[in-house]
């Protein structure tokens, strides 16, 4: 099924470490693959605040310099990029050490174009807990920050964060919550992957939960579109076609870019070896979306149910949440 034409692409999250232009340069692979629209990580918690505004000011300057790619703000601005022929991107931030402890960070980053932000990157932080933790739930500045985010008009995401946390982050905010990038633990039991009580209550917000391509949640290393598509139907099934997106996690490997499996092997605190046996992950690419696509109309579903995975129902909630 080709991607062309009026349907909208959504990818809710890039998973590659942003450190030069070379990695920006890599958002051609999306583009070329017919995503309209990225999450791009500009931080995470394994590497200090001060890294992560240095990357937002390199990818603000690189957009505004680079032809086919425009930064927006708000998810009405979509159309106008897409009429242009440019990949539209907002930033995210995967983990809350990133505000080091203050919250009028949250606005700061909004205004640089953070659209959306996760709680913790696997490990306890100030905010709340890590998938990977001992998770003890939100803290009192955790709770603040929801209600900024809110206040603000940023995505509250839960992907990569502890079970507790999670679960009152989405009884706290009064706007729609995404796991932007997290799979079944019911068909792959690892600590990464969501149970369908935390996705079910992700819908009961009126949010969506993202499928990835991370050969490790998927399945066992599998970054097949079968594998992918069988985590799609399990949350069509689960909590409905409205609330069921794509978030590839997507990080280009190459002599350019191989940064990331360095990193997870050399960070056995965030990345466990009992949870990442061989220190690495490997990750579906941006060209299964029109695969993805094909995959759900072979199995019978309507235009509206993959027309909403593939991008209208991440873009409806980025029309509730930033304006």
């Amino acid at each position: 099924m080709s991607l062309a034409g009026d349907r909208l692409v959504w990818d809710a999250h890039a998973g590659f470490e942003l450190n030069t232009t070379a990695d920006l340069d890599t958002l051609a692979i999306w583009k070329a693959a017919g995503v309209d629209f990225l999450s791009v990580n500009v931080g995470y918690d394994v590497i200090p605040w001060e890294r992560t505004v240095a990357a937002l000011a390199l990818a603000r300057d690189w957009t505004q310099r680079t032809a086919g790619y425009r930064l927006i703000g708000r998810a009405g601005e979509l159309a106008a990029a897409r009429a242009a022929g440019e990949m539209a991107i907002a930033f995210d931030i995967e983990g809350m050490a990133a505000l080091d402890g203050r919250l009028e960070m949250v606005r700061f980053y909004h205004d640089l174009g953070v659209r959306q932000m996760l709680f913790a990157y696997n490990l306890n932080n100030a905010a709340g807990g890590g998938c990977h933790d001992a998770d003890g739930g939100l803290t009192d500045f955790g709770r603040a920050v929801v209600a900024e985010m809110n206040a603000v008009g940023m995505l509250v995401d839960c992907s990569h964060t502890g079970h507790r946390t999670t679960m009152e982050a989405m009884e706290l905010s009064r706007a729609p919550v995404v796991f932007s990038h997290s799979n079944a633990r019911a068909l792959r039991n690892h600590e990464r992957n969501i149970l369908d009580e935390q996705a079910l209550a992700c819908a009961a917000t009126g949010g969506v939960v993202g499928v990835n391509g991370i050969g490790p949640f998927v399945g066992e290393d599998d970054i097949s579109t079968a594998g992918i598509l069988a985590h799609v139907e399990h949350y069509l099934a689960l909590i409905g076609p409205a609330h069921v997106g794509l978030g590839l996690d997507y990080f280009h490997v190459g002599a350019d870019a191989s940064d990331f499996n360095e990193t997870v092997a050399a960070n056995a605190r965030f990345w466990p070896p009992a949870q990442y046996p061989g220190g690495g992950v490997c990750c579906a690419a941006p060209a299964q979306f029109a695969e993805i696509a094909t995959g759900l109309a072979d199995r019978g579903h309507d235009q509206a149910t993959i027309d909403g995975v593939l991008g209208g129902n991440f873009h409806r909630v980025a029309a509730a949440v930033w304006g």
